[in-house]
């Protein structure tokens, strides 16, 4: 760039410039250091220092405990005893009444209190899955904190430790090859980015102890019959094992039993278990293995599932409740005797006098058919009849008091008009009877 072109934007540049430095009495506050990890309860200097011109006021403000331990002009330097948290600390000061500060972030690392891995089952079968668990609490920061399950040396899982406190869990599947290694649970607080390295701590071992005692074979001679067929469930475990057959008749224990079963509606969904124990080592090792039995039966239907009378106020809220058994599940519906109308079934529903009459429920499968009767009686007042009632009665009493009162005007005519006659026949007898013969 020529000579003219740097004169003419040099006025630009020191503008600029002196709007980014500091003007008279605008002194600027410093800290050092700015950022500091340190273990928990330990010890550090804060050292605070001005760019004022002159004797500045310096300060910090913490609510750790802290320690003067020199100062300048323009400088001061505080120790802080025994940190135990995360802290921002600030320095301040004043030059030509003017404050400045700055703060410092100050974080605190410390071991897990706790690292344990949860007991593991005295003998464990092989080919079955293991859940190993451990619990880490305490430790800081977090966001350099992780839990590592290992079998061994070997890293079976490694998760970060975020909520207080923690649980980490692994499964594996266990194998000969385990028998008797190592399982250990392992914190990991890596400030190897802060210049600290990896630390370590480390749970108890706990050592795993597998055997190979095979499953006992439970069978059914057939896992789905129709009802009235005989099954027959046999349990058989290695020799050496002895077993118990859920549903058999008492007898000597040995390494199989079986029973004949004649499968009913109640058997169906019915769990049968086989349960082989054997000693190993001095321990007692177990197995279950479970069968399932599933009957085939035709519709059920009795007055406990599906009532045969109900007697309802109109108006009222009610579910209709009526219920087949089988299996398969029966369809079922209920229509009344003469018009079809079907019965609403399981919903709730306002009761009015239509209802009333008698239904058939028919429920019915692959394996048959059930009916019964249901009769539905609704109570209801009607105010209608009741009006003709009254004015039905009302006329009748009308009329009655008419007759009444007509009848009792003309038994008073009647005597009116014999009265003055009977007068005038007993006048004319006196008359007669005075008269000299």
């Amino acid at each position: 760039m020529a000579l003219g072109g740097v004169l003419r934007t040099l006025p630009v540049l020191l503008a600029l410039l002196g709007t980014l430095l500091p003007g008279p009495g605008e002194a600027q506050t410093f800290v050092s250091p700015s950022k500091a990890i340190l273990p928990r309860g330990g010890s550090l200097q804060i050292n605070c220092s001005s760019s004022c011109d002159q004797k500045a006021t310096m300060g910090l403000e913490t609510p750790l405990t802290k320690r003067l331990v020199a100062h300048g002009d323009n400088w001061i330097v505080y120790e802080l005893n025994d940190v135990g948290m995360d802290s921002k600390p600030i320095c301040f000061s004043n030059c030509n009444n003017n404050q400045s500060s700055v703060g410092a972030s100050l974080t605190v690392y410390w071991y897990p209190d706790k690292v344990e891995l949860a007991p593991l089952p005295s003998w464990q079968p092989v080919g079955e899955k293991l859940t190993l668990s451990c619990q880490v609490s305490g430790g800081a920061p977090r966001d350099y904190l992780s839990a590592v399950l290992l079998r061994g040396d070997e890293v079976l899982s490694r998760q970060q430790v975020d909520r207080e406190p923690t649980k980490v869990m692994a499964t594996l599947l266990v194998g000969r090859s385990d028998h008797r290694v190592n399982f250990s649970c392992r914190s990991e607080l890596d400030l190897r980015t802060q210049g600290l390295g990896l630390l370590k701590n480390t749970s108890a071992p706990h050592q795993l102890q597998t055997f190979g005692f095979p499953e006992p074979n439970l069978t059914l001679s057939k896992a789905e019959v129709s009802e009235g067929t005989e099954v027959m469930v046999h349990c058989e475990a290695h020799p050496g094992a002895v077993v118990t057959l859920s549903g058999a008749p008492a007898e000597p224990l040995g390494w199989w039993a079986q029973f004949l079963l004649n499968a009913s509606a109640e058997d169906n969904r019915r769990t049968f278990s086989c349960h082989a124990t054997m000693k190993v080592d001095g321990q007692m090792l177990n197995k279950t293995q479970t069968r399932e039995l599933r009957v085939l039966y035709g519709p059920r239907m009795d007055e406990t599932d599906c009532p045969g009378n109900w007697t309802w106020e109109e108006g009222s809220q009610q579910t209709l409740r009526c219920q087949a058994w089988g299996n398969p599940s029966p369809q079922l519906n209920c229509s009344r005797k003469g018009d079809g109308v079907l019965l609403p079934i399981g919903n709730l529903s306002y009761i009015t006098r239509n209802l009333t009459g008698t239904y058939i429920c028919r429920a019915v499968s692959t394996r048959g058919e059930v009916t019964r009767e249901v009769f539905i009686k609704v109570l209801y007042s009607d105010h209608q009849t009741s009006v003709v009632i009254i004015l039905v009665t009302a006329m009748i009493v009308l009329v009655a008091m008419g007759i009444a009162a007509f009848l009792y005007n003309r038994q008073r005519k009647i005597k009116k008009y014999k009265l003055p006659k009977a007068q005038k026949v007993a006048s004319m007898k006196l008359n007669t009877q005075a008269t000299p013969p």
